[in-house]
């Protein structure tokens, strides 16, 4: 089963690209954030059109989540990343795709960015972060393959695995050391990095700012993640980023990244 994460910041402007990636790469599952539409102006008519059931949790102009199945409903299981009951802004989405032993959870996340930080952005970012925290435990416990893909909004280390170059990026919220602990403190549970686990100290990135030609310079970032628990990470294949997605017309900054699933005991 592939498993994939793409942050398309706005659905609606980047729909061709995200219909044409779809064609191209077939991914069983697909994690979709940033949206900016709300629930009423979601694609999912052209969704299905391209063979995709899909679940969505949206919010006109900013944020918003989606999981995507290829050929079969996803059955959504949590609106909304609990501990709060104040928060309004769509960010977690967690569903089920398949019955039975066959069945794999998934969760599309969209972590706060933070910024500018110091201050309540960033005070948002760490609290919900220490939300998702709690709430991932008994998801990394779970029998089950569990998938939390994303745009996590941290950058896990100064290595040009990581980035590009972490000189400009000294006081942005995605390099802070409190950022880097939670996403610390969430592998500690058992989660496992799929990318960086398959692909040890190579540079891998997901996102490439719009600005100052980060794109041509390769001047990329690593902040979308795709974590596995144990009985994910046994079954784990394959990890890659479909980086020449955003090297496309009117791209997303981010390209998708995926994971492949085996075959329990293959």
């Amino acid at each position: 089963m592939k498993i994939a994460t793409f942050n398309v910041n706005g659905i609606t402007a980047r729909l061709p690209r995200l219909l044409e990636w779809l064609a191209e790469s077939q991914p069983d599952v697909v994690c979709l954030q940033e949206l900016k539409t709300s629930d009423e102006t979601f694609p999912a008519q052209a969704l299905a059109d391209a063979g995709y059931g899909a679940i969505w949790h949206g919010q006109k102009g900013f944020n918003g989540v989606a999981v995507l199945a290829r050929g079969t409903p996803p059955v959504e299981l949590c609106r909304g990343l609990p501990g709060d009951a104040a928060d309004v802004q769509s960010r977690y989405l967690e569903a089920r795709i398949g019955d039975g032993g066959a069945a794999i959870f998934v969760a599309s996340l969209y972590l706060p960015n933070g910024n500018p930080q110091p201050g309540p952005k960033f005070d948002y970012k760490l609290a919900w972060f220490e939300r998702l925290i709690r709430h991932a435990e008994e998801l990394c416990a779970r029998e089950q393959p569990v998938v939390l893909a994303g745009d996590y909004n941290v950058v896990p280390t100064d290595d040009t695995a990581d980035i590009y170059s972490a000189k400009s990026w000294l006081d942005d919220a995605l390099l802070q050391p409190e950022s880097r602990a939670g996403y610390q403190r969430l592998l500690a549970q058992g989660w496992v990095d799929a990318i960086r686990h398959l692909h040890p100290g190579q540079p891998v990135y997901t996102y490439w700012d719009y600005f100052r030609n980060r794109w041509e310079r390769n001047s990329g970032l690593r902040i979308d993640h795709l974590l596995l628990n144990p009985a994910a990470a046994a079954r784990l294949t394959q990890a890659e980023v479909d980086r020449a997605v955003r090297g496309r017309e009117k791209p997303s900054d981010h390209a998708p990244a995926w994971v492949r699933l085996g075959v329990p005991g293959a």
